[in-house]
Parts: C-alpha cells; sequence; structure tokens
C-alpha cells in the first residue's frame, strides 16, 4: 500500500515539474520571438497558422519531457535526482527546440519569410511546416536520451545530427517532388505544406528510433543513423508512389496537391501518412 501511495505521489510531483517546464517554454518562446503577440495572435486574430506552429512546439516539448520520464533513470536516484534530471533535460530540449524553430525559418523554408507567412499572411501550409520540424526534433530528442549509455553530449550532438538530417530531407523532398514546393507553400497551398510536413516527421521518427538504443561508441551511433536515414530518404518516393497508385486510386497525387483551384488538403494527409506510417513500419520491421 505504501508502495502505490508513494508512486501516486511522484507521479504527481513530476506531473506538477513538466507544467513548470511547458511555462518556462512558453517564456523562452516569447523570448526568443519577441517580435509575436502570442495572446494576440491565438485569442483576438484566431490565427491557425500560428496555432498550429505553436503546438507543435509544444508537442516536441512534451517528446523531450517524455524522454526523461520514461529513461531508464528515473526511479534510480531518487525523486530529488529524478527532477534534476528532468528539469537539466527539459531546459535543454526548450532551447534546442527554439534554435530548432530558427534553422527551419532560415535553411529548410529559406525562399521566403516564414515570419510573415505565418503572421501576416496567416499561411497554415507554412505554420505545419514549423509544428513539423518542433515535432521532428522532440522525437530525436525523445531517442537520445530514452537509452543509457549517453548523456548531455550524446543528446546535443544527436540533435546537431538530426537538424543537419533534416535540411537534407528538405532538399531531398523538393527533389523529388514534381512541383516547387516552396514556391505553393507561398501561394498559401496548405497541402503543399502538409505533404512536406509529412516527410519531416517520418525522418525525425527515423533519426529517434537510430538513436535510440544504449550509446556504446560514436562510430556505431552515427553509423547506425546513416544506414536508417538512407533508408527513411528512399522510402519518401516508394511513400509517395503508395500514396498515388495505392491510397488514392483514380487520381493523380500532383494534381490534387497544386493543379486544380482548390488544393485537396485531404489527398495530402494522406500522403504525409504514407511518410509517417511508412517510417513506423520500418521502425518495427529493422
Amino acid at each position: 500500500m505504501n508502495a502505490i501511495i508513494d508512486s501516486i505521489l511522484s507521479g504527481i510531483v513530476y506531473l506538477v515539474a513538466s507544467f513548470v517546464l511547458f511555462f518556462l517554454g512558453k517564456l523562452a518562446y516569447g523570448l526568443v520571438h519577441r517580435d509575436i503577440n502570442v495572446k494576440q495572435e491565438l485569442v483576438e486574430k484566431d490565427n491557425l497558422a500560428f496555432s498550429i506552429a505553436h503546438v507543435g512546439y509544444f508537442i516536441g516539448l512534451l517528446l523531450a519531457i517524455g524522454s526523461v520520464l520514461v529513461g531508464p533513470t528515473v526511479g534510480t536516484t531518487g525523486i530529488l535526482g529524478d527532477l534534476k534530471e528532468l528539469f537539466f533535460y527539459g531546459l535543454l530540449a526548450i532551447i534546442l527546440l527554439n534554435i530548432s524553430i530558427l534553422i527551419n525559418d532560415k535553411i529548410v523554408l529559406r525562399k521566403f519569410s516564414v515570419h510573415d507567412e505565418i503572421i501576416r499572411d496567416q499561411n497554415a501550409g507554412t505554420g505545419v511546416i514549423e509544428a513539423a520540424s518542433a515535432i521532428a526534433t522532440g522525437l530525436i530528442i525523445f531517442g537520445s536520451v530514452s537509452g543509457e549509455g549517453g548523456g548531455w553530449v550524446t543528446a546535443l550532438v544527436f540533435w546537431a545530427v538530426g537538424q543537419v538530417l533534416l535540411v537534407l530531407t528538405g532538399i531531398i523532398y523538393q527533389a523529388i517532388t514534381p512541383y516547387d514546393v516552396h514556391e505553393h507553400i507561398e501561394k498559401d497551398n496548405v497541402a503543399a505544406g502538409i505533404g512536406f510536413a509529412g516527410a519531416l516527421i517520418a525522418i525525425g521518427n527515423i533519426v529517434s528510433f537510430a538513436v535510440m538504443p544504449d550509446f556504446v561508441s560514436w562510430a556505431e551511433s552515427l553509423a547506425t543513423i546513416g544506414i536508417d536515414f538512407v533508408i527513411g530518404i528512399a522510402f519518401l518516393p516508394v511513400a509517395r508512389v503508395i500514396a498515388d497508385k495505392i491510397l488514392l486510386p483514380g487520381q493523380k497525387l500532383t494534381d490534387e496537391i497544386i493543379n486544380q483551384e482548390k488544393p485537396n488538403v485531404g489527398a495530402a494527409l494522406i500522403e504525409a501518412f504514407a511518410y509517417i506510417g511508412g517510417s513506423v513500419l520500418i521502425t518495427w520491421c529493422l
């Protein structure tokens, strides 16, 4: 009975600590994006694009916090030790997530102003991609902290490698897509943004799986990341064909997304599902 009570009390403490980290994450976002009035965008302007991006940021933070809560050290160092780990990696995740958003804005979506698209134009397609970048980063942090043998250095290195791979994913996705992704996203084509976002989350999931095992050596970890990334990237065009020929029989995915007056968001969701679902199947099979 005492063990059950202790478990419940510990859970309440972890939950409260997690909410504190979410609040700190909100403060950090406001400091980094001082030119954005969060309350105004969410409540007064009903800005869906910003809401999507903002929720994606918190999903990424949730994944990062979860990596500590389900990690191998929980329960082994006492509640004070667990809280120390939780706040250390939680604060690290907040910093890395905000840097990831800047990388997304300046490199992945470098062809236009992400700020203007989300705040001025309320472009939901751009908001979806920014959310996907944060979620993919959260997945990578989750994987890097979940295993034993590593620490903050491995988490930082895996995050950096993951950001490079997400940038490469953007370049490769453009290469395999028969239209200018950035051009159509800038034209407020939400469907084009959803497909791109699906590819980013899929690769984030692949990288997360690659770094999740216990850390043994840099050579082994980096080799695993490289192999899994190549498998994931090679699957992207396959997933697009699956979405085109099997999940959308009788229709052309490209036509549904860009070659009609109103882009088909439903078709784009099918494309994104093909990428993300395929990444999940890959991790289950490897």
